[in-house]
């Protein structure tokens, strides 16, 4: 199908606090659309204040996919919400409305619309035989390993980062090729919607930091400790041996908030250092929203207008 025939769909992609959320089901409304999260902690059941999770007041009655999909011990891959989201894009589509793909993991965006790279099977030995060299040498060490045999790959994982490096290196053993030559190889399966590509991002850095404070804050007035609270007193988690090597307890915040429970550091310094992962994890996003070459910037306070008009244009409506 020719790309002018294919449905309409809005990507709306930005840093963490730039108010992608308001946006998407302030346009689901007007324009008889439905939102396809795409979020890596919002898939998790019980990570709600924390990973800022849409309530149902503020869903609006919109349609949401992709939200609570996954228990917070279970691993959730690009590959596996590429398959979910593509399912319910179509779904949407069928309906004869419009999807809205709204959130700020790139990998996951780039799974979706660009597709990923065929890659060997998890083999759970390997990953076993990885796990016990990490807890005897660290993950750090297994990073420089993955640096002498993947240096491309080993640039783009932080060293702290163990869901990546263990898959990294499975890659490399099984295979015998690095992971950087598999997505090399990526299929480029056409995605069924023709996209309009949104970048919701406050034009100054400090407007973006201060609501991520801001955030941050009213996060804790509402109870994100008890949250975590109930979430270390899950049976699966309790009894994990590294739980916050699980995917869902990197999402940012619960890690600091995991660790001050701990008693690693004091309450001052969890809103420190969970403010601080926020605003990394933000500078890591807008890293990424700027290769996104084919994507507009709008600040969403001050570009309301713009905004609506890149929508109109794009589907032919009067603005």
């Amino acid at each position: 199908m020719p790309i002018h025939a294919r449905p309409p769909a809005i990507a709306l992609m930005g840093p963490t606090a730039s108010g992608k959320t308001a946006l998407a089901v302030d346009w689901a409304r007007r324009i008889g659309g439905e939102v396809v999260s795409v979020d890596s902690a919002l898939v998790y059941r019980g990570l709600d204040i924390g990973a800022a999770k849409p309530n149902a007041a503020e869903r609006g009655g919109i349609a949401h996919h992709l939200i609570d999909i996954r228990d917070p011990w279970q691993p959730y891959s690009a590959a596996e919400f590429a398959v979910d989201a593509r399912r319910a894009v179509e779904g949407i589509v069928a309906r004869g409305r419009i999807p809205i793909l709204a959130g700020g993991t790139g990998l996951y965006f780039h799974a979706l619309l660009r597709g990923l790279a065929p890659m060997p099977e998890a083999d759970a030995g390997v990953r076993a035989g990885i796990e016990a060299e990490a807890a005897a040498r660290g993950w750090a060490a297994l990073h420089a390993d993955l640096a002498r045999v993947d240096p491309e790959a080993a640039a783009r994982i932080h060293s702290t980062d163990a869901q990546r490096i263990q898959r990294a290196l499975e890659v490399w053993r099984v295979s015998g090729r690095s992971i950087s030559d598999w997505r090399r190889e990526a299929p480029r399966e056409r995605f069924p919607c023709r996209v309009l590509k949104l970048v919701v991002a406050p034009a100054q850095r400090a407007v973006l930091h201060e609501r991520i404070a801001r955030r941050f804050d009213a996060m804790l007035a509402a109870g994100f400790l008890d949250e975590v609270r109930r979430l270390r007193a899950l049976p699966q988690l309790a009894s994990h041996p590294r739980p916050l090597d699980l995917p869902a307890l990197r999402a940012v915040g619960y890690r600091q908030a995991w660790e001050h429970l701990d008693g690693r550091f004091d309450a001052g310094q969890l809103r420190e250092r969970g403010i601080h992962a926020t605003r990394q994890l933000a500078k890591r996003q807008l890293t990424w929203l700027r290769g996104e070459l084919d994507a507009r910037w709008f600040d969403p306070a001050a570009d309301p207008a713009r905004l609506d008009a890149a929508l109109a244009a794009f589907l032919g409506r009067p603005g």
